[in-house]
């Protein structure tokens, strides 16, 4: 609730799961709220960081290092990770191979 100056004055804001929008209550004692600190090009802490919080539900499931990794990508704290398409078996023949 906002007073007449858009100021926020609620005594609780509830947390929200970043992954499924759920409330996150007193009594969900397995969700967690995690920071994931901003780094600049060098891969330097920069002191900013984006929250992602997640319901018990989520790692219940154990879909909660598939939602880190979705959410941290959208908000942009997380490149594509490229591959240079060499891979170690493509690398090292095959030890029944000729020569």
């Amino acid at each position: 609730m906002q007073n007449d100056k858009k100021e926020i004055v609620d005594l609780y804001i509830p947390r929200k799961c970043s992954a499924t929008n759920r409330i996150l209550t007193a009594k969900d004692h397995s969700s967690v709220q995690i920071n994931v600190g901003l780094v600049d090009e060098d891969g330097r802490y920069t002191g900013e960081y984006e929250t992602i919080a997640l319901c018990g539900m989520i790692r219940g499931k154990g879909l909660g290092d598939d939602s880190i990794y979705r959410l941290a990508k959208q908000k942009g704290c997380l490149k594509d990770i490229e591959t240079t398409g060499t891979s170690a078996s493509a690398a090292a023949p095959a030890s029944g191979a000729q020569q």
